[in-house]
């Protein structure tokens, strides 16, 4: 069982807040699709034969790419791995390229699930993300989308410049009136580099208050709650059936492939990363000589990393893969430095799992941090 991700690094015009890598190229699309095409056929043995179960393509802006393009990739997909049996491929998109047509060709190719990136639903708070569209076009593409799908994730972002409270009440019932399956929801990070991060340190704009921020995501947690939309991970709420299986794949250790420029591939003993720039990538694929690194992890490396990974869930830790995995003394060496977490009640022990309380999810950063060993 493994995972397939495909990065798609394109986008009309940059948002404000977005460090990922992705640019505005957009004469390189066709040379970039026959290059992904390539490095697929090129990197099939890294996943062993493993069975095909879930398919992501993210960004960037995967919504860009027309169906032509797509059809091509899932051309290339389906000569290497069987994919009718895959459980769940999910096509990153952005409100203003999800026309009706758009849609009904999307929902004839193999794609079973759209995450939506809308981030609010409030006018002023999406012109400053720099995001294109408005909040009725979000509102409005969602309707028209679950015409097509019936698997819908969205994107949402609290914390940020000039919200408050009440906007991001607002912009959760909005949300929850649309019915959909799986709602993504980010705090604000300042990235280094980005618009917003230039404007925060020139003073045009000011982070929100750390307890603002406690109250948005507890309200978040309690809207949701109330609705049946179970919380899974620290980020992530779905109804129940409707987990991302792709993303839990990477909490739960399983092996992916990355394909294109940045993407990070994962083989169960080591990390393996493209050079994080388009031209470059293209150019190295299309000259057989592919631009990557890689990292074979120690057994530090993959004790930190379960760490991190597990209690990003609401599953949190199984100590009794800890001890399985690491050792008896790793175990025992983890319970002693989760008391004070346990005492202070961000962090609970049961079921012999370790797992972070709701107070404790938004504090996750720092407590996994402290948990990890020094290399």
């Amino acid at each position: 069982m493994a995972g397939l991700y495909i990065h798609i690094p394109f986008c009309k015009s940059r948002c404000s807040y977005c460090d990922f890598h992705s640019g505005v190229q957009l004469a390189l699309l066709d040379r970039f699709v026959d290059a992904l095409r390539a490095e697929l056929t090129s990197r099939v043995s890294y996943l062993k034969n493993e069975t095909l179960e879930t398919i992501y393509f993210g960004g960037g802006t995967p919504s860009l790419l027309s169906t032509e393009h797509l059809s091509a990739i899932f051309e290339s997909i389906q000569s290497h791995w069987d994919i009718s049996n895959c459980k769940e491929i999910t096509l990153e998109a952005n409100p203003d390229d999800l026309s009706e047509e758009k849609l009904e060709k999307l929902s004839e190719l193999p794609i079973n699930r759209l995450s939506i990136g809308i981030q609010s639903f409030n006018n002023n708070e999406l012109k400053i993300l720099r995001r294109r569209h408005t909040a009725q076009q979000a509102v409005d593409v969602v309707k028209r989308a679950q015409k097509y799908f019936s698997n819908i994730s969205i994107d949402l972002m609290y914390g940020l410049p000039e919200q408050t409270i009440s906007s991001w009440q607002n912009t959760i019932s909005e949300a929850l009136a649309l019915n959909i399956q799986h709602v993504s929801a980010y705090h604000l990070t300042y990235e280094e580099g980005t618009l917003l991060e230039r404007k925060r340190r020139e003073g045009h704009v000011s982070p929100v208050l750390e307890e603002e921020s406690i109250a948005m995501y507890h309200l978040l947690q309690n809207a949701l709650h109330e609705k049946g939309i179970e919380q899974y991970e620290i980020s992530n709420f779905a109804i129940p059936g409707f987990y991302s299986r792709h993303n839990s794949s990477y909490w739960k250790g399983i092996n992916y492939l990355g394909i294109g420029p940045s993407a990070h591939s994962f083989d169960g003993e080591s990390r393996q990363w493209n050079i994080a720039n388009t031209l470059q990538h293209i150019t190295g694929i299309e000259q057989g000589t592919p631009r990557f690194e890689k990292e074979v992890l120690s057994e530090t490396d993959k004790y930190n990393e379960l760490i991190m990974i597990s209690l990003r869930t609401t599953d949190g830790i199984s100590l009794e893969r800890v001890e399985q995995e690491f050792g008896t003394n790793a175990k025992k060496e983890l319970l002693k430095q989760s008391v004070r977490f346990i005492k202070s009640g961000i962090m609970l022990l049961e079921e012999n799992h370790l797992r972070l309380s709701s107070e404790g999810l938004f504090l996750s950063d720092g407590i996994i941090t402290d948990l990890m060993q020094e290399q």
